[in-house]
C-alpha cells in the first residue's frame, strides 16, 4: 500500500489507511499545529534516523483506561511511604529534555529530535502538552510527558534518574485522570512497564471509535492543578488494586 507524502498543507489522510507498519504518512514538519491535527486523528510521529518523518497509527494499539489502572503491591509501598512530590505543567522543558537524555535499552540515540522537542514545546504553550514531574525536596527526579485532547491523554516518554520516580508521577497522574472522567490513555507500543498498569492491545478500530468520542470533549488546557498527592492519587484507583 503506498503511504501518504505530506506536503505544506496541514492535513493527514484517514488512520485507518496506515501500512501494515502502522505508518499512515511521510514527511511534513512537527510545528504544533501539525501536531496538534495528528493527535486529534489518533496519529503520533515518531522520527526515525535515516527515513523521512513518520507518523504512525499501529493496529493494534497498546492502551489503557485510567478508572481501570492497576498498581503493584511494591509501588503502593513506594507512594506510601510519602517521599516524593509531584506537579504538573511546572517544568515542561526540563521533562523533555530529561526524556531525551534517557538511554534506552537496544535504543541508539533519541527519537526526541531538537524538532520534535520544540514542536511540543509549542503544543505546552497552547495548553494542550503536559507535564508531570516528581520531587524529592528540590531536586527533579522523574516525570513524563505527553498531549491531552479532550477527555484523551498520549504518552510520549517518561523518564527517572532514581528507582520508581516516574512510576509514582504516573501513578499520579492515573489518578487524576479517573477522576477528571478521562477514558483513554495511549501508551502506542507495547512496554512490560506499562503493561504491569493494566495497558492491553486494541484493535484499530476500537482504539480510533473510542479516541474519536473522547477526544470530542472540552480539554483541560495547561497549566493543569493536580489536587491530589500521590498517596490520595493511589486511593482513587484503590478499587483495581
Amino acid at each position: 500500500m503506498p503511504v501518504y507524502l505530506l506536503d505544506k498543507q496541514i492535513s493527514f489522510p484517514p488512520p485507518e489507511d496506515a501500512n501494515e507498519e502502522g505508518i499512515v504518512a511521510v514527511g511534513g514538519d512537527l510545528c504544533p499545529e501539525r501536531l496538534l491535527l495528528a493527535y486529534q486523528h489518533g496519529i503520533f510521529p515518531w522520527p526515525a534516523r535515516g527515513y523521512p518523518l513518520l507518523w504512525f497509527s499501529p493496529d493494534p494499539r497498546f492502551a489503557l483506561e485510567p478508572s481501570k489502572a492497576h498498581v503493584s503491591r511494591s509501588l503502593r509501598k513506594v507512594i506510601r511511604k510519602g517521599e516524593l512530590q509531584v506537579t504538573a505543567d511546572t517544568a515542561f522543558d526540563q521533562v523533555i529534555t530529561a526524556c531525551a537524555a534517557m538511554p534506552r535499552p537496544h535504543q541508539q540515540g533519541t527519537w526526541i529530535t531538537d524538532e520534535l522537542k520544540q514542536g511540543y514545546l509549542g503544543l505546552h504553550e497552547l495548553g494542550y502538552a503536559h507535564s508531570i514531574e516528581a520531587w524529592r525536596g528540590d531536586t527533579l527526579v522523574g516525570g513524563l510527558y505527553g498531549v491531552a485532547l479532550g477527555h484523551t491523554f498520549a504518552g510520549e516518554s517518561m523518564f527517572a534518574t532514581e528507582p520508581d520516580a516516574s512510576k509514582v508521577a504516573f501513578t499520579t497522574l492515573l489518578g487524576h485522570l479517573a477522576m477528571w472522567g478521562f477514558r483513554i490513555v495511549d501508551c502506542q507500543v507495547h512496554t512490560d512497564h506499562l503493561a504491569r498498569f493494566g495497558a492491553t492491545m486494541w484493535p484499530r478500530a476500537r482504539f480510533l471509535a473510542e479516541w474519536r468520542l473522547a477526544a470530542d470533549q472540552p480539554s483541560i488546557l495547561a497549566p493543569w492543578e493536580l489536587t491530589l498527592d500521590p498517596e490520595a492519587a493511589l486511593e482513587r484507583l484503590k478499587s483495581r488494586l
